[in-house]
């Protein structure tokens, strides 16, 4: 039972945390630069990649789908557990999944982000730690 508590907490951060950048990415203007010159230039030109978008345009997309990844990490836990936990009692590479995940999420909040996703997704990797020991037991 403890498992499924650790798993359902570390699940929820994932999803809150995705569902909160989602909401920054579309509904406020936390994702724009202090220096608005700057962001008429991400409007302005596109990445060598292609010109069928701007760097703002790509910006915006990067945010959006890395948002729906951390929500999708997140239900999709919540409803294995709460639907089928047997399937992570018998199957130690979901949760090593999750840990991996988590891991690189922690990669990436330590060299790119800042202290309050870094805590969070800390936070959620240790639970998912957790779990895993509590179901080796």
């Amino acid at each position: 039972m403890m498992a499924k508590i650790f798993i359902l907490i570390a699940s929820s951060i994932f999803l809150i945390l995705g569902i909160t950048h989602l909401v920054y990415t579309f509904f406020t203007n936390k994702f724009l630069t202090r220096d608005g010159e700057t962001n008429k230039r991400m409007n302005s030109t596109s990445p060598i990649l292609t010109k069928e978008t701007t760097v703002w345009k790509a910006w915006i997309g990067f945010n959006a789908s890395h948002s729906v990844g951390a929500m999708f990490m997140g239900l999709i836990n919540i409803m294995l557990v709460c639907q089928h936990f047997e399937v992570y009692q018998n199957s130690f590479n979901i949760l090593l999944l999750d840990i991996c995940i988590g891991i690189f999420y922690l990669f990436l909040a330590k060299k790119y982000w800042f202290k309050i996703p870094l805590l969070g997704i800390l936070i959620a990797t240790s639970c998912f730690t957790v779990a895993i020991l509590l179901l080796m037991k």
